[in-house]
Formats: C-alpha cells, sequence, structure tokens
C-alpha cells in the first residue's frame, strides 16, 4: 500500500506570458500604491523663498472679491422679484 502513494511534486505548468505580466503588473501597482501612501505620510520641507510671501495675500484677496460679487449677483435679482410682485 505505501508504494501507491506518490509523494513526488506535481507538475506544474510553466506561467504563460500573460499571467506573467499579470503579475508583474500586480508587483508596479502595489509599489505605486506604496510610494503614494508615503508621500502622504511623509511630509516634504518646501523651499522658503521671499518671493512667494507677498504673492500670498495678493491671492486671497483675488479669491475673496469674486465671492463678494457674486453674493451681490445673487441678491440683486431677488430684490427685483419682489418689486415685480
Amino acid at each position: 500500500m505505501a508504494s501507491d502513494l506518490d509523494f513526488s511534486a506535481p507538475e506544474v505548468p510553466e506561467p504563460t506570458f500573460l499571467e506573467n505580466l499579470l503579475r508583474y503588473g500586480l508587483f508596479l501597482g502595489a509599489l505605486f500604491q506604496l510610494i503614494c501612501v508615503l508621500a502622504i505620510i511623509v511630509p516634504v520641507p518646501k523651499p522658503h523663498e521671499v518671493e512667494a510671501e507677498p504673492s500670498e495675500p495678493r491671492s486671497a484677496e483675488v479669491t475673496r472679491k469674486p465671492k463678494a460679487a457674486a453674493l451681490s449677483a445673487n441678491k440683486r435679482p431677488k430684490k427685483e422679484a419682489k418689486k415685480k410682485r
């Protein structure tokens, strides 16, 4: 009975080109995800430039002005609609 059992390794077919492509693609995808997660976790110090400081308040003022203009534009039609009633 012991001679009937075959404990040799089963024959495994060689992986095809598409299987290899899929396997290495999964490895590259995992590596890319690790790089992205590390980019979020590890802070990168930004170089401190003198020119960037004066431009920041200007950009903040520019963003505030359109919001104020949009709010006043929204209020005008409502007042005109009330006058028509």
